[in-house]
Parts: structure tokens; C-alpha cells; sequence
């Protein structure tokens, strides 16, 4: 494999993985190994986990959106928690870490693109996530009913009136009384139910006119 190869088998994909290589080359595995091995040192290719790369901007003809990124480093996963809180515009504050669920075990990963981390929440709770256009691309990612459970399912302790209103929790529009209560119980949760009842108590005094939530 030669790296004029590679950029024009890559050069239109925002990330690629060893499997592909060797199916688009007669190298051996390990042959292929050692070669991305001594572009990575050269600065050629761009490591984003084991297995997996990206060629540097120059020879890259799209970008690479870490949102998208975050869905294709761990399989199954969805956005969720603070970072969907933040793309549904439900929290005031920008959210650099992309915070993920997986049924599968926990993980975290750190590349140039960002620090990308996965909580592992049973596979029955693996629900509430819809596909969206973000940087050009398409998303995985939790419904705002959904972001909000699992971030309280996934954060310990009591979801008490004050610790709801630190979140400062806006455009409560956003969220369905009936689906947020209809997933609740999917989770067989008090501690979820309470942080539910809390949650729209508050919506609705935020409705009444109360500057947040």
C-alpha cells in the first residue's frame, strides 16, 4: 500500500479502519499495521482509536465533526446527558465533552478531535435517540425527554428541587409531559419518578412566567 493509495481510498471518508484496508489491498494485516504505524510517527495519518484513523486536513476532502465521530468510535451509542441537553438548547451552557450511552462497557477516548466518553446503561434503557443533521453530517442522539432521564439515571443521588434548578434547565416546550413520564417508567425508577414530578413542577412555574427553570 502505498499513501497515494490510501488518500484516494480515504481521501473522501471522514475516518476509515484496518478492516477496510485490507479488504482494498493485498497487504497483509500485519504488513498494513506497521506501514500506518511509521505515516502516524510522520504525521501522514491521524490516530482516533486502535484500528481507527483519519487523514490530516490536507489530504482530507471532508471535515471530520466529533459529534459523528463520537457515534462511530464505540458501537452502539447514542449522544446523550449534558452534551444532547446542550444541542437541544435545554441548558444555556456550550458542552465540549461528548458525553455518550452504550449498552456495552464504559469508555473513554482522547484524540485530537476531543475527549469522548461512554456510560453503559442497560440494554433495555437503549431507547429515546433519534438521527439528526449536525456539521453536515448525521447524528445519533438522544430525544431531550430522553437526554434528561439518563443523565439523572447516570448521575448518583437525589434529583432535589434545588440541584434541578443549578442545571438551569430552559425551553421547556421542548419536552412532552407524556413521553418524559412514558419512558420514566421503562426505567422502574423512583428515584427517576421523583426527579420527574420535580422537574415538571418546575416547568410549569417556569410557564407561569419565572425567568428558568
Amino acid at each position: 500500500m502505498e499513501y497515494g493509495d490510501l488518500v484516494t481510498l480515504t481521501g473522501g471518508m471522514p475516518w476509515f479502519d484496518l478492516p477496510l484496508l485490507v479488504q482494498a489491498f493485498n497487504d497483509r494485516r500485519q504488513s498494513l499495521r506497521v506501514q500506518l504505524s511509521r505515516w502516524l510517527g510522520q504525521g501522514k495519518v491521524v490516530a482516533l482509536r486502535r484500528g481507527m484513523y483519519t487523514l490530516p486536513d490536507a489530504y482530507r476532502k471532508v471535515p471530520v465533526v466529533p459529534a459523528a465521530l463520537s457515534n462511530a468510535l464505540y458501537r452502539p451509542s447514542y449522544l446523550s446527558g449534558p452534551w444532547a441537553l446542550a444541542f437541544h438548547d435545554m441548558i444555556p451552557e456550550q458542552v465540549v465533552w461528548l458525553t455518550a450511552v452504550s449498552p456495552r462497557v464504559p469508555r473513554r477516548f482522547e484524540n485530537h478531535f476531543g475527549v469522548f466518553e461512554y456510560r453503559t446503561i442497560k440494554q433495555s434503557f437503549f431507547f429515546g435517540y433519534q438521527a439528526a443533521g449536525y456539521g453536515g453530517q448525521e447524528i445519533f442522539v438522544a430525544e431531550p425527554e430522553k437526554a434528561m432521564l439518563d443523565h439523572w439515571y447516570l448521575t448518583p443521588g437525589e434529583w432535589t428541587t434545588d440541584r434541578l434548578d443549578e442545571m438551569r434547565y430552559q425551553n421547556p416546550d421542548l419536552v412532552s409531559a407524556a413521553t418524559l413520564r412514558a419512558y420514566c417508567e421503562r426505567f422502574h425508577s423512583p428515584r427517576l419518578s421523583r426527579a420527574v414530578d420535580r422537574w415538571l413542577a418546575l416547568a410549569s412555574e417556569f410557564g407561569k412566567g419565572t425567568e428558568r427553570i
